[in-house]
């Protein structure tokens, strides 16, 4: 009886202390619940958070709740919600939340303080957002325990707080790619002892040397400082640092040698200093087994590798180019079992490749060009079927090609111009390697004949004094470039050309091509240069040549062609025209008749002209009853008559206009110059203007050279409005004084400028393809260019951010341009591009110096939103403007067409807000190849992010051109070595993706400054 009481009173307790226990989960549940939804309200209801509905009372499986704990909420995580509302301070409700990620959303304004209030709170990502202003000195008003810290990928500016020390916890802090313009606290950071990560990379610090404080954190694994303005040398310091598995010091300013003690960190697996000065070479002892990646690449390295390089067996990148290394290529670097990526180009090398190369390792990329290596190349090079680019231009390697070579389908790259090599070039190269689209074999002594069939993947062709023959493949459906001049090609021409729909270049000179010019030849609408000189080509010119509507250069002298030159060529703007040395007759089109092809007709005896302004031509007579009709007489007496009138009149007024005034000119070069200011001003004519915009016009004129073909310069004449005109005074002395010191492969050349008291005229190298706008924004009609494919889109994007990236970064005093549109970039016959019209610029006189917004211009469309504001401005305003230009290549939009959607970045703005897939806002003729619309539509995002309201938040020059070089598919990082590779043209970027792999999305804020591993990229250990 006493045992049935004791059990009915335990009953009771555990019931009644049951129910307590679920009435206070209840509780604390309905607690939790109201919370989330009082987050959500103050929040704006955002729409990624739909989920939180009353009528799911099951929160922790809400979308965001990343995690509870005994019914309370301790972890969100709401990345990549395209949220831009301000975070709540509600959100601290949650007391025991302890982890906040809002990494890669649209947030902006200050560092948001109501965070202060999350007292469990110990991570906390607000990475990849539009933050600006300065981090509050009371920052360590956080929770105490904060364990993770990422600030990354904002637009925080000023000094870096001494507060930091107050998180005595933190493992991991990263406040890297901001614009922190000031310092860092190195006692502070130095005393976090906790610390696993650090990253300050890309930040315009202070110039200063690494501090020796960081070496106290022994528990460091990855210091991320690149690009942050660091000075003097690598301290000894940091060989304490043994637990280190990243070293990042990359594009600063050191100096001296690399240490040794680097060589010997057991744990290290990514080494990257390139963009210094580092002078020496590597450590002759090496024992850093894990090494993963080195790049010591773009510093200045004299001495030889050394052989104990091969004790790093899991080497998978090796990038030693841009310096000055001698002696050989080790033996054990062809070894090395792991190895994918080699690139040692631009030094000075010699001897052979490794005999073994590529044999026991899966060898993808090799660049070695630009040294002095001898010998074959190795036949293991392709033996594990992984290599996908070789280039080994500009060396002396002779043998044959291997046959090895012949059979790795993998390649995507070849380009092994500037050699020795002989014997037959394999055929199945041109057909049946289904990732191949360049090849570059010219100045060598290959053998061998073409298929009839080019594969369509193939978009560059370069095999010029080579000895080739066999007849011209009958199509090339993909083909770009095909240059294969002084070969021994033979045979016609096909008769159908419409398998070469996309050629904009053709160049087949110096072979013994035979029989006529077949009409089919319009088919190739984007036919830019055609080469057919000397050859044996026979028969009338067809009119169709006259009516390619981007032709600039035609040279088809040398030839044995008969009949009249036709009348369409009227139709032409030729830059280069040469038609000597052959059987033509008739008149020459009047368009034709000029001075700027005075060279064009030589050896031509039946051509003549109606004018006498070309000296090398007789004036062309009425061939019946061989006389002049009486009309003619008359005119022509009538016109003589006029003559002597104007003549004598003209020398009365040029008497009294001498009296009256002498107009003074003043010449000042700023290059070698075969011309002078007489040999400018004689040949600027109306009948010449190719352009006129809001501050002048601009002239094509043709000056004789030492060739046929002379030369072609453009001259900028701007508007006269009389001598006191101190606006255009200031915007040409502008233009002058940036353009004559700059020496860059993609900004436009000022050759000199010619001025007077009222006149003031700037001349410039000719770019052939005129504006990027003109190409982009296609007018209706006959003589339209037809649309740019999206490797083009992209090689121009990425060349015009590089002329950018130059003046904002590289310039002794950096520049803005101002005036960044589609317009102001010009395409040379190549498709390469460079920034042009500099009317706007101005030199900063350091770097980050803002200018008042009284001084800004722009065009409407391309205008950041500081223009409107009052506010100074900087550099950030030609990001902005290049931003709308990548807009415009993605989507074929104008900046500004004056509809309902006037604004292309508003209308870009929304369409990423609405989210979900993009691939619709990709222009019409780049969806037409789904293979380019994921790389598209991320460089449509990178626009996107450029022209973002807050200018601290937006990508500097550096990292777009960063960005755009990732996404190219169709060329090596060393083939920009095929441009002069010198100090003035900027440094080179590692990394280019190989290969065609798809590549993740990009995100607006994203900034990779991973490395490339197979075809993918991996961002930072952090």
């Amino acid at each position: 009886m006493v045992h049935s009481n004791l059990l009915l009173l335990f009953l009771l307790v555990f019931v009644t202390s049951n129910s307590s226990l679920q009435s206070t989960t209840a509780q604390a549940d309905a607690i939790e619940l109201a919370t989330l939804r009082k987050i959500k309200k103050d929040w704006g209801s955002p729409a990624a958070l739909s989920s939180w509905d009353s009528k799911n009372p099951a929160f922790c499986n809400w979308t965001g709740v990343l995690s509870c704990k005994n019914g309370q909420v301790t972890a969100l995580s709401f990345q990549k919600y395209h949220i831009a509302n301000p975070i709540p301070a509600s959100i601290c409700s949650l007391m025991n939340l302890s982890y906040i990620d809002l990494s890669y959303n649209n947030l902006t304004g200050e560092f948001p303080t109501a965070l202060y209030s999350c007292s469990a709170l110990q991570y906390l990502d607000l990475s990849n957002n539009g933050f600006s202003s300065t981090l509050p000195a009371d920052i360590n008003k956080l929770s105490s325990g904060m364990e993770h810290l990422n600030l990354s990928s904002n637009g925080f500016t000023g000094s870096v707080p001494s507060a930091i020390a107050g998180f005595p916890k933190l493992k991991l802090y990263s406040t890297d790619t901001n614009s922190f313009n000031g310092s860092y606290p190195s006692a502070a950071i130095g005393g976090l002892n906790e610390l696993e990560t650090l990253t300050l990379a890309s930040n315009p610090f202070a110039p200063g040397p690494i501090p020796d404080e960081f070496g106290k954190l022994t528990k460091l694994k990855t210091l991320w400082l690149s690009g942050m303005n660091l000075t003097g040398g690598i301290p000894d310091t940091l060989s304490s640092l043994t637990e280190m598995t990243m070293l990042d010091l990359s594009q600063n300013k050191l100096h001296g040698e690399i240490p040794a003690w680097v060589w010997k960190l057991q744990k290290l697996q990514y080494l990257y200093l390139f963009a210094n000065n580092f002078a020496g070479g590597i450590s002759p002892n090496i024992t850093a087994v894990s090494m993963l990646e080195v790049d010591l690449s773009v510093n200045r390295l004299t001495e030889p590798i050394p052989e104990t390089i091969g004790n790093m067996k899991n080497l998978t990148l090796l990038y030693l180019y841009l310096n000055n290394i001698t002696g050989l290529i080790p033996t054990s670097i062809g070894l090395l079992p792991n190895l994918k990526d080699l690139r040692l180009f631009n030094n000075s090398l010699s001897g052979a490749l490794p005999l073994e190369l590529g044999k026991h390792s899966p060898l993808g990329n090799l660049e070695v060009c630009n040294n002095l290596l001898t010998g074959d190349l190795p036949d293991t090079l392709c033996f594990n079927k992984k290599l996908y680019d070789i280039v080994v231009f500009n060396n002396n390697f002779s043998g044959v090609f291997p046959a090895t070579l012949g059979q790795c389908d993998t390649l995507n790259n070849i380009m092994v111009y500037n050699n020795r090599f002989t014997g037959d070039f394999p055929e199945k190269v041109w057909s049946a390697f289904p990732y191949l689209t360049s090849v570059h074999i010219q100045n060598n002594g290959f053998t061998g004949t073409l298929p009839s069939v080019i594969s369509s993947n193939i978009t560059f062709i370069e095999m010029g004094n080579n000895w080739f023959s066999g007849a011209v493949p009958a199509s090339a459906a993909g083909l770009k470039n095909f240059k294969a001049e002084n070969n021994r090609f033979s045979g016609p021409l096909p008769a159908n050309m419409s398998g070469f729909v996309n050629l904009n270049e053709l160049n087949l000179a110096g072979n013994m091509i035979s029989g006529s010019i077949p009409p089919s030849i319009r088919s190739s609408g984007r036919l830019n240069s055609l080469n057919l000189s000397s050859n044996q080509i026979s028969g009338a010119i067809p009119a169709a040549i006259g009516l390619l509507p981007v032709l600039t250069i035609l040279d088809l002298s040398n030839n044995e062609l008969t009949g009249d030159i036709p009348q369409e060529f009227n139709n032409l703007h030729l830059s280069v025209l040469n038609l000597s040395n052959n059987l033509l007759t008739g008149a020459v089109p009047e368009s034709l008749q000029s001075q700027a092809y005075e060279g064009a007709f030589l050896g031509n005896r039946g051509l003549c002209a109606m004018v006498t302004l070309n000296t090398n031509l007789p004036v062309c007579r009425y061939h019946r009853h061989n006389q002049m009709s009486t009309g003619l007489i008359i005119s022509a007496v009538l016109v003589g008559v006029a003559l002597i009138i104007g003549a004598v009149g003209g020398v009365i007024i040029q008497r009294q206009k001498r009296r009256q005034d002498v107009t003074v000119w003043k010449m000042t070069p700023f290059r070698t110059l075969d011309f002078t200011e007489c040999d400018i001003l004689t040949k600027l004519r109306e009948e010449d203007v190719i352009g006129s915009g809001g501050s002048g016009k601009v002239y094509r004129v043709h000056l004789r050279g030492r060739g046929c073909a002379g030369t072609m310069v453009a001259v900028k004449r701007l508007w006269s409005r009389g001598k006191t005109d101190a606006r255009l005074d200031k915007e040409f002395d502008s233009e002058v004084k940036i353009l004559g010191d700059i020496r860059h492969n993609n900004i436009v050349s000022l050759l000199c400028c010619i001025s007077s008291d009222d006149t003031k005229l700037l001349v410039y190298e000719f770019m052939e393809n005129g504006s990027l706008d003109r190409w982009l924004h296609r007018r209706k009609g006959a003589s339209a260019p037809p649309p740019l494919d999206w490797p083009t889109r992209l090689g121009i994007a990425i060349d015009a951010a590089r002329g950018l990236s130059y003046m904002h970064h590289e310039c002794a005093q950096p520049i803005m341009h101002r005036d960044v549109k589609s317009s102001n970039i010009l395409l040379d016959p190549d498709f390469h591009a460079k920034i042009a019209d500099f009317g706007l610029a101005r030199i900063l006189v350091k770097s980050g110096e803002l200018e008042s917004v009284s001084a800004v211009g722009g065009t409407f469309g391309y205008m950041a939103p500081e223009c409107g504001r009052g506010t100074k401005v900087n550099e950030k305003l030609d990001v902005y403007s290049f931003g709308v230009v990548l807009l415009e290549l993605t989507t074929g939009r104008v900046a500004n067409d004056g509809g309902a959607e006037c604004c292309l970045v508003e209308w870009a703005w929304r369409r990423y807000k609405a989210g979900g897939p993009l691939h619709d806002v990709v222009d019409g003729s780049i969806q037409d190849r789904p293979v380019f619309v994921d790389d598209a539509v991320n460089v449509f995002l990178l626009g996107v992010m450029c022209t973002g309201d807050d200018a601290p938040s937006r990508p500097s020059m550096k990292q777009v051109l960063q960005q755009l070089a990732r996404y190219d598919r169709t060329s090596s990082v060393a083939g920009a070595c095929r441009d002069d590779c010198d100090d003035s043209s900027g440094t080179r970027l590692p990394a280019a993706n190989k290969g065609g792999q798809d590549k993740s999305s990009l995100d607006p804020g994203v900034f990779w400054d991973g490395r490339e591993e197979s075809g993918s990229f991996v961002a930072h250990p952090v």
